[in-house]
């Protein structure tokens, strides 16, 4: 194939890992393809809930959550918009005394790396957070953590990634993957490709690319299910998660509620919101939050995003092919990371190690695992 179009990296998949790997690498002067087979950040990427929270974390995230924080202050200098960021403080509350215990434990473990968090409860509480219903009796409150607007950020990294020299290409699908013993070799539409180094950043189809190389992994598709209020007095102060899962919450500046919780459901290539999964999640919300119970819905939706059996990502190089990189199966909570995976992405690339700890995600870990478990 020596007629192929050439890359050093050839990354599958443009959604906000993908599009943060392609412009970390362009950036630093490599030749980049990025091919996503719709529009980039057009999937689970720009359609998520939009929270950028540390807080919560496993702590085998922790150093990878840090890196990534730090990025998002430099947004109107990588993409050229801010995305709507905005650092309101992540307030994950408690239903329970055994939740504070919780809430408190992780808070200990999360000041070794220098995050800040402070579990509030009682009359203090109370007064802080009037509009809090009585079901919460307590939170911790992560005030660097935030949110910001996943339908600007997403695509804004692909575009700042093509601005950087990156060759962009949407609604091209990658087909004909393999490794012939030297180089990638890709089929990119009628364009033949090669390329030194691949980039699995597929998202809930990156299985499909691993599959190439003999390597899945145990995962499902999953539908996140979200929705949004009219317009709203300001009251919700912070971006608003629960202890244990179930709902979470964010006021805009322009007054609307973003609530999600529960799953909507799909046939692995499409999502759609669930009506009945809106209704008791929306009944649990004016528990904590009674002032929604009048609210208008004005939209739900949905999407598709790849969860892992242990819910951690599958971040680094594989163990068949030399420079191959995976980078997938966030489950759900992959929207603050992306901007940090890219990063590490294109240090290992370049570098050939990085210093954000990645030994949890190794796809490693699922070498015991059967195929016949994927999605």
């Amino acid at each position: 194939m020596s007629d192929a179009l050439h890359y050093d990296v050839v990354i599958a998949g443009g959604g906000l890992v993908g599009s943060s790997a392609a412009l970390a690498l362009a950036r630093r002067g490599v030749r980049v393809g990025l091919f996503e087979r719709r529009y980039c950040g057009a999937q689970a990427s720009g359609v998520n809930y939009g929270g950028v929270r540390c807080q919560g974390r496993p702590v085998e995230q922790m150093p990878l959550a840090m890196r990534a924080r730090r990025i998002w202050e430099r947004l109107p200098e990588l993409i050229g918009i801010d995305g709507e960021f905005t650092v309101s403080g992540h307030l994950r509350l408690a239903r329970s005394e055994a939740d504070l215990v919780a809430l408190q434990a992780w808070a200990d473990m999360a000041r070794d790396y220098g995050l800040r968090s402070q579990v509030l409860d009682g009359a203090d509480f109370r007064r802080r957070y009037p509009w809090l219903g009585a079901a919460a009796i307590g939170g911790s409150l992560c005030p660097s953590d935030g949110h910001a607007n996943p339908r600007l950020v997403s695509p804004a990294f692909a575009r700042a990634a093509r601005a950087a020299g990156a060759d962009v290409r949407e609604q091209t699908e990658l087909t004909g993957i393999h490794h012939d013993g030297t180089r990638f070799q890709l089929r990119a539409g009628d364009t033949r490709i090669s390329a030194d180094w691949l980039i699995n950043s597929a998202g809930a189809w990156a299985n499909k690319v691993a599959g190439h190389f003999g390597e899945t992994v145990p995962m499902k598709p999953i539908y996140p299910n979200m929705w949004v209020t009219e317009p709203l007095p300001l009251l919700i102060t912070h971006n608003l998660g629960v202890y244990g899962g179930g709902i979470y919450a964010r006021q805009v500046a322009r007054g609307n509620c973003v609530i999600g919780g529960g799953r909507g459901h799909g046939d692995g290539e499409y999502g759609q919101p669930s009506t009945q999964t809106t209704r008791a999640v929306m009944r649990d919300a004016c528990a904590l939050l009674p002032a929604l119970r009048e609210a208008l819905l004005i939209r739900t939706w949905s999407g598709v995003e790849g969860e892992t059996a242990d819910s951690n990502p599958v971040i680094g190089a594989s163990r068949t092919v030399p420079r191959l990189l995976h980078a997938f199966g966030f489950s759900g909570g992959g929207f603050l990371l992306a901007p940090g995976v890219g990063e590490v992405l294109a240090d290992l690339v370049i570098d050939g190690a990085t210093a954000t700890p990645l030994d949890a995600f190794s796809i490693g870990r699922f070498a015991a695992a059967t195929t016949s478990s994927v999605a």
